[in-house]
């Protein structure tokens, strides 16, 4: 219930906040000023502003929310050698990798995950489960850790918003112009937008939103691969290896929806329903490494 809460007040509040920059930009509506021709200029900043906006308001937000969706407990001062351990851990990393120092936080879940987000590369969050610190040993942990200061050292989060925006605007656009074309040829509305247009505009989304979504998943997958040299780099080829093998014996990782992206580990799909995950199958990632290796 808190995590459905925070999704419909932060969407909210991005829907209000995007409202009032297209007012401000004078962009109130996409058709001429006869009311009946696309304004496309118009429609082409509507799209940008919502479909960046979104994106880069969700990716300011990211850390805040994290935490609250996760109830991540951020460590401000070690309490125990486990929580010394981790923080000196990720400082020596962040160092080897060139970024600011994140903020190490640890959330409560029996399955083993651990996931980074943030805004920069000099302002992010690395966060663990209470089951990664309990069923992975210590040169294990480190991998992930690793992993995921590879993630903020790539920049990932940014890159992904970046091509987030870009299919968003992307499906915005070409949806608007489609219903619009549907309403005018073949339902005949002269002037304005009938409901043929609102269908229309929202099936399009829907369509256009399952073929942009397996271009971002793409992207996503192959940001694993790089983190998981990364954390190879840093931590160990072997501990790195150690460590993916460690979570095919567990559970099924789960993450809020926002957050699934950025962990380490996701659920595994079949072939169709492949196209449309954020990581690669642990097989195949464990199999990078060793021909890396070889």
């Amino acid at each position: 219930m808190k995590r459905i809460a925070l999704f419909l007040m932060t969407n909210l509040a991005i829907i209000v906040v995007l409202s009032i920059t297209l007012r401000l930009l004078g962009v109130e509506r996409i058709l001429d000023e006869q009311g009946v021709g696309l304004d496309l200029n118009s429609l082409l900043i509507f799209s940008s502003v919502f479909g960046f906006g979104g994106a880069f308001i969700s990716l300011a937000m990211s850390k805040w929310m994290a935490k609250r969706s996760t109830g991540a407990r951020v460590i401000t001062s070690p309490a125990n050698s486990t929580e010394q351990w981790l923080v000196e851990t990720v400082r020596r990393q962040a160092q080897e990798a060139g970024i600011g120092m994140p903020e190490v936080a640890i959330f409560d879940s029996p399955q083993v995950n651990a996931f980074a987000t943030g805004a920069s590369r000099n302002s992010s969050l690395v966060a663990v489960s209470t089951g990664l610190l309990q069923n992975m040993t210590r040169p294990e942990a480190e991998a992930v850790l690793a992993h995921e200061v590879s993630h903020v050292a790539n920049g990932d989060m940014v890159t992904l918003t970046l091509i987030q925006g870009v299919v968003n605007t992307f499906v915005i656009f070409f949806s608007r112009v489609i219903g619009h074309f549907v309403d005018r040829v073949v339902f005949k509305t002269e002037r304005g937008h009938g409901p043929a247009f609102w269908i229309t505009t929202i099936v399009a989304e829907l369509v256009l939103g399952i073929l942009a979504s397996i271009i971002v998943m793409w992207f996503s997958r192959q940001r694993e691969y790089r983190a998981d040299s990364g954390g190879a780099k840093l931590a160990g080829r072997q501990n790195m290896i150690a460590a993916l093998e460690r979570l095919q014996m567990g559970q099924s990782a789960s993450l809020p929806d926002e957050l699934v992206a950025f962990g380490i580990n996701s659920k595994a799909m079949g072939s169709l329903a492949g196209l449309l995950t954020s990581h690669p199958p642990l097989s195949q990632r464990i199999a990078a490494l060793r021909n890396a290796q070889g």
